[in-house]
C-alpha cells in the first residue's frame, strides 16, 4: 500500500441518503493544489470506495474532506453505510487532476460550473486566496436535482464571507448561483440550458461567455460536460491542460478528464485588455 497513506475518519455528514461528506486526517507530507482529486480506499474492508474524489478542503487545511456519492447498485453499498468515525481510509499519496489554475490562460472572470457532487473540487478552489488574486470575479454555478443536494450552500452563503483569510475576497468577488431542476426553488433549470438561452447571464447581469475574458472550470456528470464542452468549442474556446493552458478545463465527478475531438492552437494573446 505504498501508494496510499493510512488516515483516520473524523466525521461523516449525510446530505441525502446517497450523498455524504467524509472528513479524515491528513498526512503532513501530503500536498495538493486546489481542484485536484485522489483515490480513497476503505482500510476496514480493503475496498476502494468508487473512483476518485475531489478534495473539498482548502490546501492549507490539516484535514481532508471529500464529497462522496453512492448508488443503490453498488456492490459494496453496505460497506459505505457502515463507515464510521475512527475507521481508517487509505488516501492516495499523490493528488492529480486538471481543474487547476495552471491549466488556464489568464483571464478576467473564472466560472466554476458544477452539477451534483461535481462541486467538491470547487469548494477548495473558492477558498484559495490565489484564485481571487488571479481573477477579478469568480462565479460558482451549482446545479442539482433537489434542494437537499445543494451541498455546502449554507457554508458558501454564510460562513465563507466571515473567514479571516478569504472573507474579504468572497464578499467582493464571489458570485454563487445554485439551481435546482426537479423541485421548486428560486433558481431553476439545467445549467447548459441556462447558458444556451442566455438566461444565466441575464439573471447574473453578466456578459455571455467570451474567450477573451472568461475562463471556465466544469465538473459533474458526463452529459453536462459533453454538452457544455461542445457549446464552448463552437464559440472558439479551447480546452486546456496542465501541459498546455486553454480557455476551459473539465472533469467528471470522479476526476477523469473528458477530451474534445480536436485541440486548436491557443494564442496566449487572447486575453484582451478590455476585460480588465
Amino acid at each position: 500500500m505504498s501508494d496510499f497513506n493510512r488516515q483516520v475518519i473524523h466525521s461523516l455528514h449525510w446530505w441525502t441518503d446517497t450523498l455524504f461528506s467524509l472528513t479524515c486526517s491528513r498526512s503532513a507530507a501530503f500536498e495538493f493544489e486546489s481542484g485536484q482529486f485522489v483515490r480513497i480506499r476503505s482500510a476496514k474492508y480493503n475496498q476502494r470506495l468508487s473512483g476518485r474524489y475531489g478534495i473539498v478542503s482548502p490546501s492549507d487545511c490539516n484535514e481532508l474532506e471529500f464529497l462522496c456519492t453512492r448508488t443503490p447498485t453498488e456492490g459494496h453499498k453496505r460497506r459505505l453505510e457502515h463507515l464510521v468515525p475512527e475507521d481508517e481510509v487509505l488516501v492516495d499519496v499523490h493528488a492529480s487532476g486538471t481543474l487547476t489554475l495552471d491549466a488556464l490562460l489568464p483571464g478576467h472572470t473564472l466560472w466554476l460550473i458544477a452539477s451534483g457532487a461535481g462541486i467538491a473540487p470547487f469548494m477548495s478552489v473558492i477558498r484559495d486566496p490565489d484564485v481571487y488574486r488571479r481573477f477579478e470575479r469568480v462565479v460558482l454555478v451549482h446545479t442539482c436535482r433537489r434542494v437537499r443536494e445543494l451541498a455546502y450552500r449554507d457554508d458558501i452563503m454564510t460562513v465563507l464571507p466571515t473567514l479571516p483569510d478569504i472573507g474579504d475576497f468572497v464578499r467582493r468577488q464571489l458570485i454563487y448561483y445554485p439551481t435546482v431542476t426537479r423541485e421548486p426553488f428560486p433558481n431553476s433549470g439545467r445549467v447548459t440550458a441556462l447558458i444556451r438561452s442566455g438566461a444565466l447571464f441575464t439573471r447574473l447581469r453578466l456578459d455571455p461567455f467570451s474567450s477573451s475574458c472568461d475562463r471556465i472550470m466544469m465538473c459533474g456528470n458526463p452529459a453536462m460536460l459533453r454538452e457544455a464542452g461542445e457549446l464552448l468549442d463552437s464559440k472558439g474556446f479551447v480546452q486546456g491542460h496542465t501541459f498546455k493552458p486553454g480557455h476551459f478545463v473539465m472533469s467528471d465527478a470522479s476526476g477523469y478528464e473528458p477530451l474534445l475531438s480536436h485541440f486548436p492552437a491557443v494564442k496566449p494573446s487572447s486575453f484582451q485588455k478590455e476585460c480588465m
